[in-house]
């Protein structure tokens, strides 16, 4: 075999490998926020919940925001609890549910609901009322996050204030334009659609340097045919302590 056949197969053999894993970028990714915060806005969502369409339809909104990825970066959480109501959500998965519980424990409510709004680890049920996003002003410091084609993440955070705890870098990969013909539950005979989805959530402590915090991680392996094509991070000092700053965007194709 010649040399430069042994090197186009030398480099087939891992390209062919991380497209069977499901992580394959067309190039780096780089995503990177102001010093100013950067809103974090969780929906926790079911395609069992009748109440929970409008809900998607504003998140979807976004997308033609000028704001988004510079002040706001949308999630779609979608739970499990619905699942036994005749329509299993594809893309609810236990632990999100589990998130939207220790909010709710935290907060000392009693229940869990959807759709349920979180902004900035706070519950927002102005969205019922039809009420603007809560805006923040304040300045917390920038990160900066690479993603790269074999799904390895790095990141930065350069704060503007001491940080007194331990921070994790939380990385979310997200589906967009995804559609579902629900034909059971309360949603039958509904064709949905969902943007921002949480298909993948993954986490990794970070470290501290003369006022900077870096952490890296690699992302779980994706399952199923919806591909993701944004991506979400952002930094905290526990799983559901308020985030201190977020970036995010889509991914280069």
């Amino acid at each position: 075999m010649r040399r430069t056949k042994r090197q186009a197969l030398a480099f087939a053999i891992p390209a062919m490998w991380l497209a069977a894993s499901g992580f394959i970028f067309a190039a780096e990714s780089t995503f990177e926020s102001g010093e100013t915060q950067t809103s974090l806005i969780e929906l926790f969502t079911s395609e069992g919940c009748s109440s929970c369409p409008p809900a998607e339809k504003w998140l979807s909104a976004l997308k033609s925001n000028p704001d988004l990825w510079k002040k706001t970066v949308p999630v779609a959480f979608h739970v499990d609890y619905w699942n036994h109501l005749g329509w299993r959500d594809r893309f609810s998965k236990p632990e999100f549910t589990s998130r939207q519980q220790r909010y709710t424990t935290r907060w000392g409510g009693d229940s869990v609901y959807t759709p349920g709004f979180v902004v900035n680890g706070k519950e927002w049920r102005s969205w019922f009322s039809g009420k603007a996003l809560p805006a923040s002003a304040k300045k917390v410091g920038s990160l900066h996050v690479t993603l790269s084609d074999d799904g390895r993440v790095g990141a930065t955070f350069v704060a503007e204030l001491a940080q007194p705890r331990a921070l994790a870098l939380n990385v979310a990969l997200l589906g967009n334009d995804l559609e579902s013909n629900v034909k059971r539950g309360e949603n039958s005979g509904r064709k949905l659609h969902h943007d921002f989805v949480v298909l993948q959530l993954a986490k990794s402590d970070m470290v501290a340097s003369a006022g900077s915090w870096s952490g890296s991680l690699l992302l779980p392996k994706e399952e199923g045919d919806d591909k993701p094509s944004a991506l979400a991070a952002w930094v905290a000092a526990g799983a559901i302590d308020p985030p201190i700053q977020a970036t995010g965007g889509w991914l280069q194709r």
